[in-house]
């Protein structure tokens, strides 16, 4: 049985991951909701991305998140899943022991393969997760390799 072709190889998130290390490596002794939030340090939600048949699905995790609050756009090959977590409580929060969840903005963009139609996308939303499926989109043409020349003689 031949090995599948992880077309994602390369092309990882790169700036969700190096905000990631970056706030696992600052969070050590203060507190998440006492840190200053920006675009930069918005929370990233995890994602996976899996060939499912033909199908290539990228699932992320949005918990306490509504639907109307997410917003996904493609443009120049890159898919953003973007919006906005709510904090349930009234202005008058209360006085927490520990508070791990992260409340606010999230961004996260995933560069995909060449050749992904954007006619063939399909987004569901249910218990927390979103579901994006690229029809065929597991399936498409290896890059083209450019061959190199020696420029000697």
């Amino acid at each position: 049985m031949g090995k599948t072709r992880n077309p994602f190889r390369g092309l990882i998130d790169h700036m969700s991951e190096m905000v990631r290390m970056r706030e696992y490596a600052e969070g050590g002794g203060q507190a998440q909701e006492e840190r200053h939030r920006t675009h930069a340090t918005a929370w990233v939600p995890t994602a996976d991305i899996f060939a499912k048949g033909d199908d290539l699905v990228i699932r992320c995790e949005l918990a306490g998140v509504y639907q109307d609050d997410i917003d996904v756009t493609l443009a120049n090959g890159a898919l953003t899943v973007s919006g906005e977590r709510r904090s349930e409580l009234d202005d008058e929060e209360p006085a927490f022991y520990t508070r791990e969840r992260s409340f606010g903005h999230f961004r996260r963009t995933i560069d995909l393969p060449d050749g992904v139609d954007e006619g063939k996308m399909d987004a569901s939303f249910e218990d927390g997760l979103l579901e994006i499926t690229i029809e065929g989109g597991a399936n498409l043409p290896e890059p083209q390799r450019l061959r190199i020349r020696s420029r000697a003689g």
